[in-house]
Parts: C-alpha cells; structure tokens; sequence
C-alpha cells in the first residue's frame, strides 16, 4: 500500500510527466463531447465510473464495456458530457489518475468504423447436415450455429 500511494505522489509530482501530457493535450483538441476511457480495473462499474467523472460536468453517459458472453468489464468505457468544454475538463483532470487502484488513460473518443455485413447462419441440407464447404465437414445444425457463434465473436 505504501508503495501505491508513493507511486501516486510521483506520477502527481514528476514535472516531466506533467509537461509530456501537457504537450500532447495542446495537441489534441476534442471534436465531440465523447471520451474513451481505457486501463480500467475489471472490478469497475458504471456508477464508479459516474461518480468519477461527474465532478466534471453535466453526464449523458457512462458506460463500461463489457464482454457479451461472460458479461465482465473488457477494461475500458466510454463516458459522453452535455458540451465539449466539459469533456475536455474530464480529459485534463482524470487522464493518468488512479480509478478503483488502476491508473486510467482518456483519450477523445473516435467515431465507430462501419461494418462489414454479418453473414448469414448456415443453412442446413434435408437430411439435417450443414456441409462446411471451406474445410468439408459434416456438422448438425446446433454444432455449426455454436461455430459460427464463435467465429463472430
């Protein structure tokens, strides 16, 4: 713990650190009041996430991530404020801070890249069989929908 918290008070007092982050924050400016939040702790949530940022300004969101399957933090959220003055305040005060132990990163928040089209689940033949035409397996049904489920994962 003792380490932790001299951990803390040098990343708080290194004016190295401080004048690294300050160039690369002139630097970017934001375009939208959307922020991407990453190196977050697994344990975290979306109301520790809230309270964190809130001080900052009027909230829209703030979401964590998480993993469809297992339903557990992916380690990074998105956090969204009313104007883009307030993010930027976000930006500057909680970049390289501890949130629940972890140091956390926030960057401005990218627009999502289109898509691909997702392909269609496989069809299977009369006798009940799906032919997998790349490799030429015989599966049932269940088993290509649970391939396909991982595949798209």
């Amino acid at each position: 713990m003792a380490f932790m918290s001299g951990l803390q008070r040098l990343l708080h007092q290194s004016p190295l650190l401080h004048s690294h982050h300050a160039s690369i924050r002139l630097a970017s400016t934001l375009t939208s009041p959307k922020l991407f939040v990453s190196g977050l702790s697994r344990l975290t949530t979306d109301e520790k996430l809230k309270e964190a940022f809130s001080s900052f300004g009027q909230l829209v969101e703030a979401k964590v991530i998480t993993d469809r399957a297992s339903g557990r933090s992916k380690g990074f959220a998105f956090v969204t404020y009313t104007t883009i003055e307030e993010a930027e305040k976000a930006s500057e005060g909680m970049n390289a801070k501890f949130l629940d132990g972890w140091v956390i990163f926030v960057d401005p928040a990218k627009p999502r890249e289109p898509r691909p089209p997702q392909q269609s689940r496989p069809q299977p033949s009369e006798s009940g069989f799906t032919v997998n035409k790349t490799v030429g397996w015989l599966l049932r049904p269940r088993q290509a929908y649970r391939i396909v489920q991982v595949i798209n994962q």
